[in-house]
């Protein structure tokens, strides 16, 4: 079964509130098997528009994306995540392995 990921463009406004939503966020992580892949380091913007905080993480499937996503541990935080930051966050089926 391929996997699921999350990938996810961040501008954060408020760094220091957005740690509230990183340790909320790592509950629904937790609960659902997240790995995180890439989260805010270097980066080369060859094409669009660019973002100062990417993010990839990794699921065991788009089913298990999909159900972080829409969990009640995530919603809570991305209540947080929606005041402190703009993102914009894409749930994608892997290649079959």
């Amino acid at each position: 079964m391929p996997k699921g990921y999350w990938i996810a463009h961040v501008e954060v406004r408020d760094a220091e509130a957005y740690k509230d939503y990183v340790a909320a966020a790592k509950i629904a992580f937790d609960k659902y098997g997240a790995r995180v892949l890439a989260r805010a380091g270097a980066y080369e913007a060859t094409e669009g528009q660019a973002w100062p905080r990417n993010v990839v993480i990794e699921f065991a499937s788009l089913k298990a994306a999909q159900d972080c996503y829409h969990s009640p541990e995530y919603a809570a935080a991305r209540a947080i995540r929606q005041r402190v930051a703009d993102a914009q966050i894409v749930l994608v089926e892997g290649v079959p392995d």
